[in-house]
């Protein structure tokens, strides 16, 4: 059971990835949502995926990666978030994110700490769970966001967004074509 010194930076290397191109996102909406609680929800949820970008950039020099080490996820889960990117309704960012994203990375996460060794691999655990336990908190500021202002319903189908972004599986791509360690050439 666990992963390999290689294969732990190659995936806190797409986790960091991952949350670069949350923050992205979420910072892309800020100026084009018109409604201004969820602007401002969006932009302190930028501040935490920066943080957790950061924590991540971090945790893989540690592993021997350079330090910020970023692989990109797989095409096909690329090509989700760029679709993701461009939708305009603020009900479909909101659920999409919120919705789809979010529990999306959570349950990839998890999976992460599972298959890993606890032990050999404890700081990867402790951000993982530094960074579940601030999705929490986000998905609560969401729903306490909806609780008081009303935005409608998303134009887009939430059940097939979360179909698509499940089936995709695995957003790691592992292999030595990847390899980034400090002092073995790229």
């Amino acid at each position: 059971m666990g992963y390999s010194v290689q294969e732990r930076a190659e995936s806190i290397g797409t986790f960091r990835w991952l949350e670069v191109q949350l923050m992205e996102m979420l910072a892309q909406w800020v100026p084009t949502t018109p409604e201004m609680e969820v602007k401002v929800l969006f932009g302190r949820h930028v501040w935490d995926c920066a943080q957790h970008a950061d924590a991540l950039g971090r945790r893989a020099f540690e592993l021997r990666a350079p330090l910020h080490y970023t692989l990109p996820a797989v095409e096909h889960y690329q090509s989700l978030l760029r679709e993701m990117a461009v939708l305009e309704p603020t009900p479909d960012r909101v659920s999409a994110f919120y919705d789809v994203l979010c529990p999306g990375i959570a349950e990839r996460y998890r999976a992460y700490m599972t298959n890993t060794d606890g032990l050999m691999d404890e700081p990867t655990v402790r951000v993982l769970h530094g960074i579940l336990r601030d999705q929490e908190r986000m998905l609560l500021e969401r729903e306490r966001l909806a609780a008081v202002s009303a935005h409608g319903d998303p134009i887009i189908n939430i059940a097939l967004w979360k179909q698509r972004e499940r089936v995709i599986g695995g957003i790691v791509a592992h292999g030595d074509g990847h390899k980034r360690a400090r002092g073995v050439p790229a």
